[in-house]
């Protein structure tokens, strides 16, 4: 039985945990949801990454609607039981918990407690990160010793 961490930074989507279940058949799953409460996000770097998407009205949010650290986690903790909900339906066994901001500590711990086969990073497009290599799913693969596959939320693009 594979033992997957899987680091998100929203709820997973159908086509998501369709990816996830493509990835292994029919195989019975056990899964670690990690979700990062969002408390520190660089605004210049969110309005970037909305930008390059052509997502103008995100852009212009990004600059102007911070949310709390409080809504943060509460909106972590929101993505946490969706994604765990969604996984459990496709026959997984998950669990799942909200992280700090910089979630490679806790990705570590989890690979190394849980033994895990394979890190699986969903994230949407971040044209920065993504582009000099700073991304979650990059810095993982740098430091642990598993397979890291980074899907982009919505899409079976692989980033």
């Amino acid at each position: 039985m594979p033992t997957i961490i899987l680091l998100t930074e929203e709820a997973l989507r159908t086509s998501d945990v369709e990816n996830i279940r493509t990835l292994h058949g029919e195989e019975p799953l056990t899964i670690t949801v990690l979700v990062p409460a969002d408390t520190e996000r660089n605004v210049v770097t969110d309005f970037i990454d909305h930008l390059s998407l052509f997502e103008l009205k995100e852009a212009w949010e990004a600059i102007t609607d911070r949310e709390t650290d409080a809504e943060a986690r509460q909106e972590a903790g929101e993505a946490v039981e969706q994604t765990v909900a969604a996984l459990e339906k496709i026959g997984a066994s998950v669990t799942g918990t909200v992280v700090d901001d910089d979630p490679l500590p806790a990705l570590t711990q989890a690979v190394t407690n849980a033994d895990a086969d394979e890190v699986i990073v969903v994230t949407r497009p971040h044209a920065v990160e993504d582009t000099f290599h700073a991304d979650w799913a990059s810095r993982a693969r740098e430091k642990l010793g598993v397979p890291v596959l980074h899907f982009y939320t919505g899409t079976n693009f692989l980033g």
